[in-house]
């Protein structure tokens, strides 16, 4: 997580120098996690997700983006469809905190100083550096041992709308595919990563969180002569 912000950081200072065009904003919705324990859905948010938001447009097609993002994820057997899952009956809980870089494009231009309404469906990946508590099972309950960190692969699709000269709202869905599988304590890392007792599930699989929500930012610096960059 240290190289990320290091890289965000730096990134963040070189725009600012150039005077380009950014935005800058929140995001908030909720979140939801794919793998071991609960419900199997694809697009389920249960607990709240919000961050913050921050964009550097280099053409009307595509922009730099990074963002951080603090999420709650939780799954309980007793919710899901499966009948083992549920006989089973595991639940747990996990905080995931999450700096992300990318490039987000968008299907038709999308001029921030537009002096007309606009919108258009984008997409946004990149990388995504994540932290997150290590879970383990331990009897029937699944129980914390210590702090961990890994790295995903995001993958949104959204749609915005200038809703003034220099404010944008969007809607977005952005799955994340980690590459751990200990966010629901399956497959436990660091000191317990040996101990075949502690694991369960399908341990050739890895975890993945998902973000629904909305974003709001707001223009600033002078309107840009893009380039071809």
């Amino acid at each position: 997580m240290k190289y990320f912000a290091t890289v965000f950081l730096i990134l963040s200072t070189v725009f600012i120098a150039q005077s380009q065009t950014y935005e800058i904003g929140g995001m908030i919705g909720g979140a939801n996690y794919i793998g071991d324990v609960g419900k199997t859905n694809y697009i389920n948010p249960n607990s709240l997700a919000l961050g913050g938001i921050f964009k550097w447009n280099r053409s009307t097609r595509h922009s730099f983006r990074g963002s951080f993002m603090v999420a709650k994820i939780k799954g309980d057997d007793s919710q899901s469809s499966n009948s083992r899952r549920n006989q089973r009956g595991y639940s747990f809980e996990n905080t995931v905190k999450e700096l992300s870089i990318g490039i987000e494009y968008t299907f038709w231009d999308f001029n921030v100083h537009a002096q007309k309404s606009i919108s258009t469906p984008y997409l946004y990946t990149g990388l995504t550096g994540f932290t997150y508590t290590a879970l383990h099972r331990r009897g029937e309950n699944i129980v914390e041992y210590d702090n961990a960190s890994s790295i995903a692969i995001p993958m949104i699709v959204g749609f915005k709308a200038n809703i003034s000269q220099n404010a944008m709202f969007g809607f977005e869905i952005g799955a994340r595919y980690t590459f751990t599988d200990d966010l629901d304590g399956s497959n436990p890392v660091k000191g317990l990563k040996d101990d075949q007792g502690a694991k369960f599930g399908n341990i050739n699989n890895d975890d993945w969180y998902v973000f629904t929500g909305v974003t709001l930012t707001f223009a600033f610096g002078r309107k840009p002569c893009y380039c071809n960059f």
